[in-house]
């Protein structure tokens, strides 16, 4: 293998497979990039068996050839040198060579044969979303995911479409059984591929977190489909291809509160502020913050058994008998990162009951975050 390539083009190559190359080093290859030179470019290969990607880059290829070697010293190559391209040729017995400038490594890699294959994809059952709008719909559910849950798939996003009368929606779901984010686009009547298409999926934390850094860089339209058993990402050249999580997803509907006579009307900007500065004397373990609602404000308070404890009042708009109910701070405050009005609508039937936090302006995000006692 003889391969020629702009330092830039290569290292965006390995920022964008570093979550992906497995660093557990399980199997050898499983922490290598597989770089495939090809008459038309070179193949970038990463995977962990669960999640792969592949892409094509620019670059002159005198002699075809594979080769893996490990990302991370690659990458670590790529951010030390300072010629703007670089030369890899491989040898026989897998030693790479790599030059750029002065500087010349010899790094040793493994035959591209020992290398997991990913699977054959088609393009048919792929359907076209806009970026801008599969990102948000990402932020706004991700943060809600669970993280090594017991409960198996509520470490995984559900995506579904979902038909209301005479639209279509693509919607996303996240939960940890602690607080619940449900978030829905408009699927554009005239992308017959979407309208029509039957989605429901429930996709890796891992996955959703890939996919949203592919889609902030920007270029061309996303198209996401899945399979029997795997999800398919595409985006200007790129192929990203994940296992879907079996199981169940709870009814998250349930969850839901259908509307109470308790409706609380509060600026999120004040809400956010007075959040992080009560809970500084919050209980490390819970972060427990006591909100009481009572005619035109909230009265936030928080104690500390060792520190000592912290209150503050915002205004708020609330007609009904005062009550108090205690949150963890921290889930409120991942609640109000995702949401970017300013104007928002706390909704719950009792002390111990779900809130259901609404944005004014945007009906197709709905926030819900358990209660704990204080």
């Amino acid at each position: 293998m003889h391969v020629t390539i702009a330092r830039d083009e290569l290292r965006t190559a390995l920022q964008r497979v570093q979550g992906i190359v497995e660093k557990r080093n399980t199997m050898p290859s499983l922490a290598n990039v597989l770089l495939e030179a090809k008459p038309d470019g070179l193949d970038i290969l990463a995977t962990d068996l669960e999640l792969g990607m592949r892409g094509l880059y620019k670059a002159k290829v005198k002699e075809p050839g594979q080769i893996t070697f490990s990302a991370k010293k690659l990458h670590e190559i790529l951010r030390e040198i300072d010629a703007s391209e670089l030369t890899m040729t491989v040898k026989d017995n897998s030693l790479v060579t790599i030059k750029a400038g002065r500087s010349q490594f010899k790094v040793v890699g493994l035959p591209g044969k020992d290398f997991p294959p990913l699977p054959a994809i088609e393009r048919k059952g792929l359907i076209s979303l806009p970026g801008d709008g599969l990102s948000q719909l990402i932020r706004r559910t991700l943060f809600a995911v669970g993280e090594n849950d017991t409960r198996y798939v509520l470490n995984g996003l559900l995506v579904t479409i979902v038909r209301e009368g005479n639209t279509s929606v693509i919607r996303f779901v996240g939960t940890d059984g602690h607080r619940l984010a449900v978030a829905d686009q408009t699927l554009d009547a005239g992308n017959k591929d979407a309208v029509d298409q039957d989605l429901k999926a429930i996709i890796p934390k891992k996955a959703a977190k890939e996919i949203r850094q592919l889609l902030d860089e920007g270029g061309d339209e996303p198209m996401i489909g899945v399979t029997s058993n795997m999800l398919v990402f595409r985006k200007s050249g790129l192929v990203l291809t994940s296992r879907l999580m079996e199981g169940n997803y709870p009814n998250y509907q349930q969850v839901i509160p259908k509307g109470s006579k308790n409706k609380i009307t509060v600026s999120r900007n004040d809400l956010e502020g007075a959040l992080r500065r009560v809970s500084v004397l919050s209980n490390d373990k819970t972060f427990a913050v006591k909100l009481t609602f009572s005619e035109k404000s909230i009265a936030l308070f928080s104690s500390h058994p060792d520190l000592g404890e912290a209150q503050e009042d915002i205004p708020a708009g609330f007609r009904g008998e005062p009550f108090s109910a205690g949150f963890n701070a921290r889930y409120l405050l991942e609640v109000l990162d995702v949401i970017d009005g300013d104007k928002l609508v706390l909704d719950m039937e009792a002390p111990l009951s779900p809130c259901l936090i609404l944005e004014s302006d945007t009906p197709l995000l709905k926030t819900v975050v358990m209660p704990v006692k204080v």
